[in-house]
């Protein structure tokens, strides 16, 4: 069931716990790991006259990355054998830095035995695009298999699959359909979601519509009478007629088709889903566990339904039928399962396997670590580890994440927590959701781009008065950030329109608009073209700047994923096994690692 290593670590090491102390070795002692992951941020590259290249960089690092162009540079980061020797010697504490990143990031290719054809029928892959139908027909294969084996194991069927924030729930519907025909309870926040994943679920054949028995002639007619029509002039609207009847003297039912129930018909080794409407703020899933306990059903001609959309009691004479129809089980033994979960989702999945007794597994596949809040609160200049950034009133919700001291933030773990613990600020753990082995030429191109426009747009947003300083950290000054977020993409085609398109939809913010325009209203195509020519030169700096960034932040994200793995760990005697291993294709789904827990029996 388990993988040989509980955790997918480099063969540099003898054992889980031999990695584990030495990454947090290197990432509480390594001064370029904290300064390049969190201590900096892109934004402020042009603070002084000399960019942060100059004060990030080691000194013996410079000239020789300035030679490097941006591909055969990522190259030398990640896939270069460091063993053969170079023409263009490279500064050994270069390379001595780049053996420690390598060392210490997880593995993510994926063992084959893990890996499937990732095909899907087409009525069940409607609405997915291919990196999607990739991972839910891996993922799905993957959680059938591992439940497969916990029954193996404990002589116990697992009965339900509880997907935590299921969104359009495509792996629900995957996984209640065949083949694997499995009992899914879709746990997500937002209504329009569920919405439109039952419109999907009948598609599929999981569900099926109400069925509502009307007079054809009569129902057009009345629908007709009903519409609200312009006139050809005047726009004046018609007076709706009143409704036609049926010729039984009834009203015929004119509800469109979206507007009717959907039905669910569990039955003998077939899949069903149940869908519950829930703001997961923690762990705790007593309140779905009732739900399921306490289904809504309906027997109309005699067939037992779980209909979404009514509160139809079955007659408590038929409840026992229903539930051995549900279930086979009398006990509710659930795995809960969920892929790409953003932020502290994926920390409540994982607490789920400790705080609820009906959970016994879990298979997590987290994402977005830049929306995990903090269990430490603050970062401090005390503790290195890493410094702190991103807390401008401009933004207030990344601000109030940062401080929040939440429980269920990062880090989980005691280990990681220990002390004045490990802390990674929403700078480092942005950056740990880059893929930087997927980066090709024109990604590369168009990635330094971006942001060498951006930080450039900051220093003249500095000399203008719309941001102020923050503070020295490492010889640079740090600055309020200004979110602007995605512009069409003609606003790259240079620096002018770039600045032009920014401040166009900075105009049209009601808070931020007049402040900037203020500022910035006047400035001149003229004034743009001098920055533009000024700090062209530099634009290399930052790019190199932005792949050491991103190359090393990979130990970032194994940080986190060990976090997880320990977490469950030090609960031993709830948790029998635990472990983490690859399960996409990192080349078309880099976030790609699962956390495993299996429960004792």
């Amino acid at each position: 069931m388990a993988p040989p290593k509980p955790l997918p670590f480099q063969d540099d090491f003898a054992s889980a716990d031999s990695y584990v102390d030495s990454l947090l070795q290197f990432s509480a002692t390594s001064s370029i790991f904290q300064t390049l992951c969190g201590g900096v941020h892109i934004l402020d590259f042009f603070m002084r006259e000399q960019s942060l290249y100059h004060t990030v960089i080691p000194e013996e690092w410079r000239a020789w990355l300035m030679r490097c162009e941006p591909m055969p540079l990522l190259d030398f980061l990640m896939r270069d054998d460091l063993s053969v020797p170079r023409e263009d010697n490279p500064p050994e504490s270069l390379l001595k830095y780049i053996r420690d990143v390598r060392k210490h990031s997880l593995r993510r290719n994926v063992e084959r035995k893990n890996a499937v054809d990732a095909k899907l029928p087409r009525h069940v892959a409607v609405g997915m695009i291919p990196k999607k139908i990739h991972e839910v027909a891996n993922f799905a294969s993957y959680v059938a298999g591992l439940a497969d084996s916990v029954a193996d194991v404990t002589g116990k069927e697992i009965t339900h699959f509880v997907d935590f924030g299921s969104g359009q729930n495509y792996l629900g519907r995957t996984l209640a359909s065949p083949p694997y025909n499995r009992h899914i309870v879709a746990v997500e926040s937002k209504e329009l979601n569920i919405s439109g994943a039952k419109s999907m679920d009948v598609f599929a054949g999981v569900a099926e519509r109400e069925k509502v028995m009307r007079n054809k002639k009569v129902y057009r007619a009345t629908v007709e009478a009903l519409s609200i029509k312009d006139e050809m002039k005047g726009n004046v609207k018609k007076k709706a007629a009143m409704p036609k009847k049926a010729p039984d003297g009834n009203i015929p039912d004119l509800r469109p088709s979206r507007e009717l129930a959907t039905i669910y018909t569990p039955r003998d080794g077939k899949g069903y889903i149940q869908y519950v409407e829930h703001q997961v703020e923690d762990g705790d899933l007593s309140d779905v566990v009732e739900q399921i306990e306490r289904v809504k059903i309906a027997a109309p001609a005699g067939e037992v339904q779980m209909i979404s959309s009514t509160d139809v009691e079955l007659p408590e004479a038929q409840l026992p039928q229903v539930i051995d129809e549900i279930s086979a089980s009398k006990e509710t033994r659930l795995m809960a399962i969920s892929i790409h979960s953003c932020g502290n989702l994926s920390h409540h999945g994982i607490r789920s396997l400790i705080l609820n007794p009906s959970v016994h597994a879990i298979a997590i596949v987290g994402c977005c670590y830049n929306l995990l809040t903090e269990r430490l609160g603050p970062p401090t200049f005390k503790h290195p580890n890493l410094l702190p950034n991103m807390r401008a009133i401009n933004a207030p919700r990344l601000t109030r994440n940062a401080n929040a001291r939440d429980p269920h933030g990062f880090p989980m773990s005691a280990r990681l927590a220990a002390n004045e613990g490990i802390r990674l600020n929403i700078t480092a753990r942005m950056m740990a959701v880059q893929a930087p082995q997927n980066w090709t030429e024109k990604e590369s191109d168009a990635f330094f781009t971006r942001h060498y426009y951006r930080a450039l747009l900051q220093k003249i947003f500095l000399d203008r008065g719309v941001v102020t300083r923050q503070g020295e950290a490492h010889d640079g000054n740090r600055t309020d950030p200004v979110i602007i977020g995605s512009l069409r993409k003609s606003c790259y085609t240079s620096f002018k329109d770039y600045v032009r398109g920014a401040l166009e939809k900075l105009s049209a913010d009601a808070e931020r608009g007049p402040a900037v325009l203020s500022r910035m209203g006047d400035i001149s195509d003229e004034e743009i073209e001098h920055y533009a020519g000024r700090y062209r030169r530099q634009r290399k700096e930052l790019s190199i700047t932005w792949s050491l960034i991103a190359f090393s932040a990979v130990v970032v994200e194994s940080l986190i994923a060990v976090d997880r793995w320990l977490f469950l760990r030090e609960h031993g005697d709830i948790v029998n096994e635990c472990w983490v291993e690859p399960v996409f294709d990192y080349g078309l789904s880099p976030r790609n690692l699962v956390v495993v827990g299996i429960k004792r029996s």
